[in-house]
């Protein structure tokens, strides 16, 4: 009698079905398959339609090169492509240039949906195939209307017919929509000289013209879609180094958001969702921003295909670096530079919202400092020489003489003219006025004073008397033993302590009386997440803002004219001065024109 077997083959419908769950989750990951083959076939021009959310239809035409008709039929069976390029016989799946390789796109779109597709190459042979379900019809003639260009046009529709239970997980239509719409901008910003248009039930949601000059061309993509106030408060971003290139816009800290939507990661023009990118914008806006602003950003990594797997996900929106510490220093460093560039200077929607807080509504305050130590003041006030004196003031807040008009013009904060409430300095510019919050201008220059005096003569270390072992994984363990250089010019001594502990023989000083097991348990989650002991560093630095904001100028002190006029100079002179610590903006400018229309004469 023959044995009886539990383990069975399944279908091929069944396989088919399951792995079209890996690539098309919903409406637009099957429009972002879609586009994907359309960029890879050379189209100039996208159209995207849908509706009902993508659920009744999905549209997709192109101007590429279009398919043969052998071409066609072997593209809805599954792991046929053209896009894998060959090294000694065998696929090489280490230089893939292209969006899309794997093969699976159309097939499992066709498993699960009403799937036409109708192409027309260069030499005018125009042919259509139609897949119901996982059931292939053609290749046959058909009659192209595409102006007589060579392209192709796609249509899914009832998606997940053939899944009933899928569709139970579909979400709203809006939701699908607003879905649909951020596949179509990120890949338009990748692709800034390919024009997309996109239609939801009808209704025209994006029309991008391809846009000619590259560099020019980005930015003014980006603010079609990231909005008109990015591009005017972005700094450009650009790097190289062994191969890897890095560019792109970075907005200032002041034009700041509440979540992290705005910020973009493209790698050789692919779209990507990576944890690198979180912790690298972290690290480089950690002195600029509170933990709960996020910036906005897009940048541009391009490399040797070799250099990164792309082949990490069926969806293709994960990424594996061969080197994720040299890409992850690269996005620090060139964002640092970028904020270094721009100097003083706040974002241009400071002034907007100023002017808009003057009818009654609340205005959020995006931080509350933690208390400091009598210890930790007397600290912070070697930081604040020569700014100001600690004799009593009482002088008057007026400037006299008045400065030349020309010697004003060259002084980009202007000139003081006045203190409001013994908190607020009035600056005059040659078209306008600038109004300084001077507690959060004095703590950003105290603040810098303190990251100099660290960059530059070390952190002091503190030994413990018995140094402390701290128990951990064996994993985690060797992951910090393995920073101990890292760490060291943190001011942090470690060494490994056996397989599973690490122990801990000097702190940095300005950390004071803090729970060691804690912090070296934080620097191992850190070192695991981002590759990078992150959360050492940014201790020290809120530490470090800490002390720059309890023992800086507060508001309620009186200054003289000269005082005021220093602030400003130093500010001019002080990168990063035009927000604090928090992200708040030190001053306000408002131009003349802003003024006059507050009293309705323009």
């Amino acid at each position: 009698m023959p044995e009886s077997l539990k383990i069975r083959r399944l279908g091929e419908g069944t396989v088919n079905r399951i792995a079209a769950g890996e690539v098309v989750e919903r409406p637009a990951s099957a429009a972002k398959e879609l586009i994907e083959n359309a960029l890879d076939a050379g189209a100039h021009r996208i159209l995207v339609a849908t509706s009902n959310g993508g659920g009744d239809l999905i549209l997709v035409e192109d101007d590429g090169e279009g398919m043969t008709a052998g071409d066609l039929a072997l593209a809805i069976e599954r792991h046929a492509t053209s896009k894998l390029p060959r090294a000694g016989g065998e696929d090489d799946l280490s230089h893939i240039a292209t969006l899309g390789f794997r093969g699976e796109a159309l097939p499992s779109i066709g498993s699960v949906a009403r799937l036409s597709i109708s192409t027309r190459t260069k030499a005018g042979d125009a042919h259509e195939m139609r897949v119901d379900g996982g059931a292939a019809r053609g290749p046959s003639p058909t009659a192209y209307l595409s102006g007589g260009q060579s392209g192709t046009r796609v249509e899914v529709r009832e998606l997940f017919y053939a899944t009933p239970a899928r569709l139970k997980f579909l979400k709203s239509s809006r939701s699908e929509d607003l879905a649909t719409t951020d596949i179509v901008k990120r890949l338009a910003m990748a692709r800034p000289d390919v024009g997309f248009h996109l239609t939801l039930d009808g209704r025209v949601a994006l029309d991008l013209e391809a846009e000619a000059d590259l560099f020019t061309g980005r930015l003014k993509r980006l603010s079609r879609i990231m909005g008109r106030e990015f591009s005017e408060n972005a700094e450009e971003v650009f790097i190289e180094r062994e191969g890897v290139k890095i560019t792109g816009f970075a907005g200032l800290p002041t034009y700041n958001r509440a979540n992290a939507q705005m910020q973009f990661l493209f790698v050789n023009g692919r779209p990507v969702r990576d944890k690198l990118l979180v912790g690298a914008v972290r690290g480089a806006y950690a002195d600029f921003l509170a933990r709960d602003r996020h910036p906005a950003l897009a940048l541009f990594l391009d490399c040797d295909p070799a250099f990164v797997d792309v082949n990490v996900h069926p969806a293709k929106t994960e990424v594996r670096f061969r080197d994720a510490g040299l890409v992850r220093g690269m996005i620090v460093s060139s964002l640092k530079h970028a904020l270094a560039k721009a100097g003083h200077r706040a974002s241009t929607t400071v002034a907007g919202d100023t002017l808009a807080s003057l009818r009654p509504q609340s205005v959020p305050y995006y931080f509350t400092p933690p208390s400091v130590t009598p210890a930790m003041a007397e600290a912070g006030r070697d930081f604040h020489a020569p700014l100001f004196s600690n004799e009593a003031q009482t002088a008057s807040a007026r400037v006299e003489p008045v400065l030349d008009a020309p010697v004003a013009e060259q002084l980009p904060l202007g000139v003081a003219r006045a203190q409001l409430h013994e908190t607020y300095v009035v600056a005059q510019t040659p078209d306008g006025i600038v109004i300084v919050d001077q507690h959060a201008a004095h703590e950003r220059l105290v603040y810098e004073r303190m990251k100099r005096a660290m960059a530059n003569g070390g952190i002091a270390r503190q030994p413990l008397l018995i140094p402390e072992v701290v128990e951990l994984d064996p994993a985690e363990a060797e992951r910090v033993a393995s920073r101990a250089g890292e760490l060291a010019e943190l001011g942090l001594i470690v060494e490994q302590f056996g397989p599973d502990a690490v122990l801990v023989r000097e702190l940095p000083a300005m950390l004071g009386d803090t729970d060691i097991k804690k912090l070296i348990r934080d620097l191992a989650d850190d070192i695991a997440e981002t590759n990078s002991a992150l959360s050492l560093k940014e201790r020290l630095e809120e530490i470090a803002g800490t002390l720059a904001c309890h023992t800086s100028v507060r508001a309620g002190r009186r200054l003289t004219g000269e005082e005021m006029n220093a602030l400003l100079r130093e500010m001019e002179a002080t990168p990063h001065s035009g927000q604090c610590n928090h992200g708040r903006p030190t001053y306000v400018e408002l131009k003349l024109s802003d003024i006059e229309r507050l009293f309705g004469r323009r």
